[in-house]
């Protein structure tokens, strides 16, 4: 444990204290003993982690309040990897007030508060805040259900807040910690409320866990796909366009053209069919689905000739006219569709973030529509194609079953029966995977899987969603071995998911640096001087009818100003030439680590190129 901790005496801090609050004495419970506290925060445990970083959100709401008088707090969660605290202040937190803020920190943990919790009524919870000028504390409890008749409160020292727990005993328990940056949040995230300041902070167990998180945090910096698109030349998000739209330059379209590229290869060689649906489809098809009630929020609208439609936000209501344009046989299921499908969703400004939050972006989505009997095969297939897909590109994962949220379509028999097959086929995949409660889609649970970059952060990009609902909504039917007319089963999935998503966590992954296969540009021609651009120009064209991804760089400039430039680039080949090599007929392909190769045959670099490549194409 932390320096703070390390003189804490346990049995002091879990027994029950008495505190005045409001004037009112009352008894009050440590939510954990001080035994749970030190097991948890000692472990690798993200519950620990958690109850502590939500225990350092309260001592910085309270440091924010000392130092600014007139500041009213919102809430103040933990997050994966750290805190926040949303504050109304009519001055902006500067860098320098975030050190000062650290400071006070420091001077309440030393103070090692007791967190104590009290239980009083609404009315007087809002009596008490109201008195204190806090509005979105009183908005909070006013908007709580009507038959919550009690709130919680904690208070460390002077300070009190509205939560409901829990809380770690004292604040000498608290570890490392480090307030990282503000930024602007809409109240309650609604962009027709006040905009409020958010300061992000992070905390671990002991300084040596921050350290490591803070250089994390640095890397992250250096890899950030916005920074590196820019530098890179591969895409850009211009306002005067549109917020979340994005415009692919030639680089970043070439990469994006070799990732489609090999989907659509796989996707054939996996017994799929290609199919492409429009844009817009007609009100009436989205209220069917289910999607005008539980997703039109997320969604854009047009009108054409007093005919309403939906800009589609899923590729699944076309796909599944497609299969409803004949009779079907059990003997032609499973059909799998397959569509590089784009697709238009209704995200607030304050989400948005370069290729990884955007408005308008493409699904490699299929739908599988298969037999009872064929689910268990078909969900055990795709999520071997998954795995395969992540070790091409180069990544790990961890997978989720995601359950029945509250605001979903269907009967219970139906929804048991599809979460069983998800369960059946990842016990019969030899997956370990944890439970996501109530985040499945509105129409059918779902396989989530999460890959992990090289800095270990988790990407939400392949699904696998089990649905018996909407095929029993469009009347979808097949023809069994009996006569009769059955519902076949239908399976949403993607493999890399959003494609300007996955980008985005592909530039992050190697830092802009692509594999040869991946790379836009393979290889760079250098000329030393004008004298051998006649040369270059022959190299360049056979390695351009020969597919490779070349280009030029045959400026008056110096050659170490033209490997430094390629270098920057993140050009997987410099290929120099000079005299040396004009005279061999050669060329001389220099690494982007700066491993020189030596003189290289035209067709041997060719065919090195090529080896590099053929695992994926």
């Amino acid at each position: 444990m932390g320096d703070a901790v390390a003189g804490w005496r346990k049995e002091a801090l879990s027994h029950a204290v008495a505190a005045r609050i409001n004037d009112r004495v009352v008894d009050m419970q440590h939510p954990l003993d001080g035994d749970a506290v030190i097991e948890l925060i000692d472990a690798p445990s993200s519950e620990g982690l958690e109850i502590m970083r939500h225990s350092t959100s309260h001592v910085m709401a309270q440091a924010v309040q000392e130092l600014f008088p007139g500041v009213q707090v919102a809430i103040g969660p933990s997050i994966e990897d750290g805190f926040y605290y949303d504050f109304e202040y009519d001055q902006t937190f500067t860098p320098a007030d975030l050190d000062r803020i650290e400071t006070r920190m420091g001077e309440i943990i030393a103070r090692n508060d007791s967190f104590v919790r009290s239980d009083v009524s609404r009315e007087e919870a809002v009596s008490l805040f109201g008195s204190k000028g806090e509005s979105y504390k009183v908005e909070l409890i006013k908007d709580l259900p009507e038959d919550v008749r009690t709130v919680s409160l904690y208070a460390q020292g002077a300070y009190l807040d509205l939560c409901r727990g829990p809380h770690i005993p004292s604040t000498g328990m608290i570890g490392a910690y480090k307030l990282l940056n503000v930024a602007g949040a809409y109240w309650r995230g609604d962009e027709r409320n006040k905009m409020l300041q958010r300061i992000y902070g992070t905390c671990f167990a002991t300084k040596k866990a921050l350290d490591e998180y803070l250089k994390i945090i640095e890397e992250a910096k250096k890899r950030d796909h916005r920074k590196l698109g820019r530098e890179l030349d591969l895409f850009q998000v211009n306002e005067e366009a549109g917020a979340g739209l994005i415009i692919w330059h030639p680089k970043g379209a070439m990469l994006r053209n070799i990732i489609e590229d090999w989907e659509k290869k796989e996707h054939v060689k996996r017994g799929y069919e290609m199919v492409i649906g429009p844009q817009i489809l007609k009100v009436d098809l989205w209220k069917k689905s289910g999607h005008f009630d539980h997703y039109r929020e997320n969604m854009y609208f047009t009108e054409v000739e007093d005919q309403g439609y939906g800009i589609k936000p899923m590729n699944c209501l076309s796909h599944m006219l497609i299969y409803k344009s004949k009779i079907r046989s059990y003997r032609d299921l499973p059909i799998r569709y397959f569509e590089l499908g784009t697709v238009h969703r209704h995200e607030k400004t304050g989400v948005l973030h370069g290729l990884q939050r955007v408005r308008q972006f493409t699904q490699d989505d299929a739908h599988i529509l298969c037999t009872p009997e064929q689910l268990n095969a078909e969900i055990c297939a795709v999520a071997d194609f998954i795995g395969y897909a992540m070790d091409v590109f180069g990544f790990e994962y961890e997978v989720e079953l995601s359950t029945r949220p509250d605001n979903s379509i269907g009967s219970d028999e139906d929804w048991d029966l599809a979460t069983t097959a998800l369960k059946n086929a990842l016990a019969d995949s030899r997956m370990i995977y944890e439970i996501n409660e109530g985040d499945g889609a509105f129409y059918g649970p779902k396989i989530d899987f999460k890959l992990k970059d090289a800095l270990k952060r988790k990407w939400q990009c392949a699904t696998i969603q089990c649905d018996f609902t909407l095929p029993e909504r469009f009347d979808l039917s097949y023809i069994g071995t009996d006569g009769e007319k059955h519902r076949p089963v239908m399976l949403h999935r993607v493999i890399l998911g959003s494609i300007e998503r996955f980008i985005g966590v592909l530039i992050e992954h190697y830092a802009g640096a692509f594999p040869t296969w991946l790379a836009p540009v393979q290889a760079s021609l250098l000329t030393v001087t004008d004298q051998f651009i006649p040369y270059g120009e022959e190299v360049f064209q056979r390695l351009l009818g020969a597919g490779i991804r070349v280009e030029r760089d045959f400026r008056n400039e110096k050659l170490g100003y033209k490997i430094r430039e390629a270098q920057m680039q993140k050009i997987p080949f410099m290929l120099v030439i000079g005299e040396k090599e004009m005279a061999a007929g050669r060329i001389a392909p220099r690494q982007r680590d700066g491993k020189n190769l030596g003189l290289m045959d035209i067709g041997d670099f060719i065919d090195m190129i090529r080896d590099r490549c053929a695992a994926y194409q």
